[in-house]
């Protein structure tokens, strides 16, 4: 992928935000004469690594009952409206013009869309009709790595045309009132909506994208999915994912860094998936480091909670425009369903 580049970063946020205190509370009037020990329960929207969250509609709207239909509608209207406004900004930053894109990539895990989301951007954004569209869909919380490596690839594919990658997530629209596991508490405790974009191409300034590596991890479905149920995507968490990262990871990157023919210890920035406090604490153990290593991603943790895929594209965003990549090789780093881990090399003049 010899000279394909971060040429611009954009993104979005849906108009609702509500502190950490109060979705509490409202989960605590939905739940509290059906759930035994709530209020233990509970104490997992009392951390402090995240203040608040932005989701689709007010929090008195998730209170009623609703049918997949409904809300993947919602899903429909809230993805689209924040991937156009986080590609525009992406576009504009990259000082590309629509009509030059030779590909476009979106990466999704929270709705379903028949024409796909890329069908709709194209066309809204001005692209040319024959480009080549790539919807992504199951990979979860890494999306937002393995999107962006797709991307990459597809530019190399098009001679280093731009390709916008999107990954956009409506947690929101998942949310399953009447499911009383502790699964759902816990999702409720930490995602949030959000959108973000990519443009990747050919160009002499910018991140280099060097190379990706993915690794399945066999017999591990149980980790992380979705249940699909009458009312909607139903949240599967199983497991210990924080000694899951401190067990499995360390093994990962040294393959990595191996097929990139490079020392971990080259590595010079990380930009992480900020899945959680515990989850980050446990990859800040793997790599050496400590809590300021991955400050950007808690603070996109604090600011957002978890946006799935777009977050650790929050998090590039973040250490871009702060110019917190250090000069060599950066790492970006995310886990998915399968269960499964997805890298990104950067390289940064």
């Amino acid at each position: 992928m010899t000279g394909i580049r971060i040429q611009g970063v954009g993104t979005a946020v849906p108009e609702h935000v509500c502190d950490q205190t109060y979705v509490r509370k409202v989960v605590e009037n939905l739940f509290s004469e059906r759930v035994e020990n709530l209020e233990r329960l509970l104490k997992v929207f009392d951390h402090l690594h995240i203040e608040q969250r932005y989701i689709a509609r007010e929090p008195e709207w998730y209170r009623q009952d609703r049918g997949f239909g409904e809300t993947n509608d919602l899903f429909i209207e809230t993805a689209t409206k924040l991937s156009i406004s986080a590609a525009q900004q992406a576009i504009a930053r990259a000082a590309v013009r629509a009509e030059d894109f030779g590909g476009i990539v979106v990466a999704s895990t929270t709705g379903m869309m028949t024409p796909s989301l890329e069908a709709y951007l194209a066309q809204d954004l001005g692209m040319p009709m024959d480009v080549v569209r790539l919807p992504l869909f199951g990979l979860g919380c890494a999306g937002g790595v393995a999107g962006l490596a797709r991307a990459a690839e597809l530019s190399t594919i098009k001679d280093g045309a731009p390709v916008l990658f999107v990954a956009v997530e409506i947690c929101s629209a998942t949310f399953q009132r009447n499911d009383l596991s502790k699964s759902n508490l816990v999702g409720t405790s930490i995602f949030g909506d959000g959108a973000a974009a990519v443009v990747v191409g050919r160009a002499e300034v910018g991140p280099e994208v060097v190379g990706s590596y993915h690794r399945l991890f066999p017999d591990t479905y149980d980790i992380m999915g979705w249940d699909f149920i009458d009312s909607g995507m139903k949240v599967r968490f199983s497991r210990d994912i924080p000694h899951f990262v401190k067990t499995h990871l360390p093994g990962v990157l040294e393959e990595a860094c191996a097929s990139w023919s490079i020392t971990k210890e080259e590595i010079t920035s990380f930009i992480t998936h900020p899945g959680g406090a515990k989850v980050l604490e446990a990859f800040a153990q793997v790599i050496g480091g400590d809590r300021r290593t991955l400050a950007a991603s808690h603070e996109i943790l604090r600011l957002h909670g978890n946006m799935s895929s777009a977050s650790i594209l929050f998090v590039l965003e973040k250490m871009v425009k702060n110019n917190d990549l250090q000069s060599g090789y950066g790492l970006m780093s995310a886990l998915g369903p399968g269960f499964s881990s997805d890298q990104l090399l950067l390289h940064n003049r």
